[in-house]
């Protein structure tokens, strides 16, 4: 079972999160705060196996300092920041605390357990363009070779058959490559990756 932690300073999105995690058969909350000062304390104490905290919280607490100081004592917790204030800094002074994942509040619950569920899998999610996030840890094994056969022109029947896979899950697969990079075609994508070099289709 997975426990999470939510700091949140406002009470209504606070308990509307918490509705979603504990209607997850394997996510329970742990703990709820406020104020992201309480946050280190809270981890030492409940030890979740995730953080999800705003970036800014009750008494102007910085969610991304204390996020920093959770990384550094107890780096195996994983940590989602979480903001309404969709402002690129943010974004980039949460990678340099070692924040896992990043997500803005205007998402909605789907995507929220997709962040979650993916950073749990170690993998980091961040808003934005492809190339804004390292590209060979935003996408798992699957996802990889999706990518590299989309570039090489498959269609999604051809791609199901070299992988031995079912369409639907390649449509499963598609989407959550689109959820991460933000392009609404995966044609897009593909013509992205391969212009900026960021795959090399045959390889």
């Amino acid at each position: 079972m997975v426990k999470i932690l939510i700091v949140e300073d406002q009470a209504l999105l606070r308990d509307m999160i918490k509705d979603v995690i504990s209607d997850q058969e394997d996510m329970r909350v742990a703990g709820t705060a406020d104020d992201a000062s309480l946050a280190p304390d809270l981890c030492r104490e409940l030890k979740p196996d995730l953080v999800l905290m705003d970036v800014v919280t009750k008494n102007n607490s910085n969610g991304i300092t204390n996020a920093a100081i959770i990384r550094k004592e107890m780096p195996e917790i994983k940590i989602v920041i979480m903001t309404g204030l969709p402002e690129i800094t943010f974004a980039d002074e949460a990678r340099k605390a070692g924040v896992h994942s990043f997500i803005n509040k205007d998402r909605g619950k789907e995507h929220l357990l997709y962040v979650i569920k993916e950073t749990l899998q170690g993998n980091g999610i961040y808003p934005g363009p492809a190339d804004n996030v390292p590209f060979n840890t935003q996408f798992n094994e699957k996802e990889m070779a999706v990518i590299r056969l989309v570039c090489q022109g498959k269609a999604r029947n051809e791609i199901a058959d070299e992988l031995a896979m079912s369409e639907a899950v390649i449509k499963k697969i598609i989407s959550g490559i689109l959820d991460k990079t933000y392009f609404d075609s995966i044609m897009k994508f593909a013509v992205h990756a391969v212009s900026r070099g960021l795959i090399l289709p045959d390889k």
